[in-house]
C-alpha cells in the first residue's frame, strides 16, 4: 500500500514542540499500529536550522520536497506575522493546486494567509495571535474559539498542543476513528478533546479602575452569591445607572453587566478547579442561580461545559 506522504515545512527559529506534534502522529513507528504515513522535513534552505530553544537541527531537503507531498504541514512560524519568502508561498500554492492538503499548526496560519490559501475562509490560530491574524488579513474569518478548522484541502489549528488535536483529526479523516484511537492511546492522549481553546485562555489582568470604581468592584466581587443588578451597583456607588455604565466603559472597557458575568464565570472556574462542589452548588455560590444557567453561560463564553472543564483542570483529582 502506498503511504501518505507528509512533509513539514520548517523555518528558523523553529519551535520543536509544534514540529513534534506532527512528527509524533505521522512519523513515529509503533509496533502494534500499521504505518500509513511517511514523514519528512524540509526548509527553504537545507542545512542547520536554528530552533527556539537554542539548538540547531539538520534539514536535508529543500522546497522541492513539497512537490511529492500529499500533506504539507507548517508547524508554527516565528515571529508570528513575519514576512514569508515568495519562494515559500509559491511552493505552498503550487502544492495546493496539485491537490496536496495544506495544514498549519498554531502561528503557521499566518503563512497560509500570506499565501492566500485562507481568503474567504474560516481559520484559527493561537488565542494570543487571533486578533493579530484578523487585523492583518481581514479577508480571513478568524475563529478564536475552536481547537482546529478543517476544510479538507486546508486546515488550521489553535495554539501549540492543539496541533495534536488537528493531526489526530486528520488521521481520523484518513483512516477512521479506530486507527486514530490506536495512535492516541500510544501517546497516552484522548482521541478527541472536548471544548474549545477558550477554556485555556489566561484570564486577563483586571483593568485598572481608579478610586471612583475600585471600592465598588471590591464590594461586588465579595457579593457574587447575592442578587446583584446594575441598579444595585449604581445605588451602592451613589450614581445613576447611566453614569455607572459610562464609567465602566471608560475604565474597564465593558458594561457593568458583562463585568459582573465575567466575575461570576471566573469564580465558577476556580471552584471547579479547586473543589468537589456539585455544579448546582457552584452556580448558587457565584450568583448564576442554577446549574442549567451555569452550563449555558459556560458553553457560550468558554466553549465547553462545567463538567468537561473540571475533568481537564481539577486540582482535587
Amino acid at each position: 500500500m502506498n503511504r501518505h506522504r507528509v512533509v513539514a515545512l520548517l523555518n528558523p527559529p523553529q519551535s520543536p514542540f509544534e514540529l513534534a506534534c506532527a512528527a509524533e502522529v505521522f512519523g513515529t513507528v509503533r509496533q502494534d499500529v500499521p504505518a500509513h504515513y511517511d514523514f519528512r522535513i524540509c526548509a527553504e534552505r537545507p542545512g542547520p536550522l536554528q530552533t527556539t530553544v537554542g539548538y540547531a537541527m539538520l534539514v536535508d531537503a529543500g522546497l522541492t520536497a513539497l512537490r511529492e507531498a500529499d500533506t504539507v504541514i507548517v508547524p508554527g512560524w516565528q515571529p508570528a506575522g513575519a514576512p514569508v519568502p515568495p519562494t515559500v508561498t509559491e511552493a505552498l500554492r503550487a502544492a495546493h493546486r496539485r491537490g496536496a492538503r495544506i495544514v498549519a499548526i498554531c502561528t503557521g496560519a499566518f503563512v497560509l494567509a500570506q499565501a492566500g490559501l485562507l481568503d474567504g475562509r474560516r481559520a484559527t490560530t493561537h488565542w494570543r495571535q487571533a486578533a493579530q491574524l484578523a487585523a492583518a488579513f481581514p479577508e480571513v474569518r478568524v475563529d478564536p474559539d475552536v481547537l482546529y478548522v478543517d476544510h479538507g484541502d486546508v486546515a488550521t489549528s489553535a495554539g501549540t498542543g492543539a496541533g495534536i488535536d488537528l493531526c489526530l483529526h486528520l488521521v481520523r479523516s484518513d483512516h477512521g476513528a479506530a486507527y486514530a484511537a490506536q495512535i492516541a492511546r500510544n501517546m497516552v492522549l484522548p482521541p478527541h478533546r472536548e471544548g474549545s481553546q477558550l477554556q485555556y485562555v489566561t484570564q486577563p489582568a483586571p483593568a485598572r479602575a481608579d478610586e471612583s470604581l475600585a471600592p465598588l468592584l471590591e464590594w461586588a466581587s465579595s457579593q457574587l452569591d447575592t442578587r446583584l443588578t446594575v441598579g444595585r451597583l449604581a445605588e451602592r456607588a451613589g450614581l445613576s445607572s447611566r453614569t455607572l455604565a459610562r464609567q465602566f466603559t471608560e475604565q474597564l472597557g465593558t458594561s457593568p453587566g458583562q463585568w459582573l458575568l465575567g466575575q461570576r464565570l471566573d469564580a465558577a472556574r476556580v471552584l471547579l478547579e479547586q473543589t468537589d462542589l456539585p455544579v448546582e452548588a457552584i452556580a448558587t455560590r457565584v450568583g448564576l442561580a442554577s446549574a442549567v444557567n451555569l452550563r449555558r453561560r459556560f458553553r457560550a463564553h468558554l466553549g465547553t461545559t462545567p463538567g468537561a472543564y473540571r475533568r481537564t483542570f481539577s486540582e482535587t483529582r
